[in-house]
């Protein structure tokens, strides 16, 4: 039994990385700081051997994700990591486009065999960017759209990281979070992220030995 274990635990965890720019790292000064390369390093201090390969590409929208789920399967996959939403916000994609979207995305990896933790958008009101007098309206659009995220993750098969709102919190009252754009996490943020999503990575990395 040990033996067997043993040999799981070295059998490398095919996990990849799908998404936008959040996903890719931008804002980080080292690839090893993104939010991939974290989330990996957190699964092999669990003993698990883990190959990383990140699709993501920043700009994209869930228009974007077929191309990249493809390529992850074709590179074969275990677990997938999909960060997608605030693109979308920005260019006003329909809710319900956006979410249909992204269920194909994650249907696909389950067909695939993979284990997939999906990140909905961001809380983009906390953008410095955002006038006050918009924030509460920009903040409920980015609720109302995660919410649709959310509801065809778990249609699809996979799982829904809950971000709460007290990473958005943080982020709203602490810039060094920020990089210099003032849009994308710094690698402080990403740090940040990546413990959010620490427990939905190790359950799903689990149930997939």
């Amino acid at each position: 039994m040990a033996a067997a274990l043993s040999l799981v635990m070295n059998t490398p965890l095919r996990f990849r990385v799908l998404g936008d720019s959040l996903a890719a790292g931008v804002g980080c000064m080292r690839v090893e700081q993104s939010i991939g390369h974290l989330l990996a390093d957190t699964v092999r201090a669990t003993g698990q051997a883990v190959t990383l390969s990140v699709h993501a590409v920043p700009g994209a929208r869930s228009a974007d994700l077929a191309p990249q789920v493809r390529n992850a399967v074709r590179a074969g996959v275990d677990l997938a990591l999909i960060v997608i939403g605030a693109n979308d916000l920005t260019r006003l994609t329909p809710p319900a486009v956006g979410a249909r979207l992204l269920h194909d995305a994650v249907a696909e990896l389950t067909r695939a065999g993979a284990r997939t933790v999906a990140v909905t958008a961001p809380d983009l009101g906390v953008l410095a960017h955002v006038p006050p007098a918009f924030r509460e309206v920009v903040s409920r659009a980015s609720m109302l759209y995660a919410q649709a995220q959310a509801d065809a993750v778990t249609t699809a098969g996979g799982t829904v990281a809950h971000v709460g709102p007290e990473v958005a919190t943080r982020f709203a009252t602490d810039d060094r979070l920020f990089s210099a754009d003032r849009f994308h996490p710094s690698a402080a943020g990403y740090a940040v992220i990546a413990e959010s999503l620490t427990p939905y990575v190790l359950a799903a990395a689990k149930r997939t030995a």
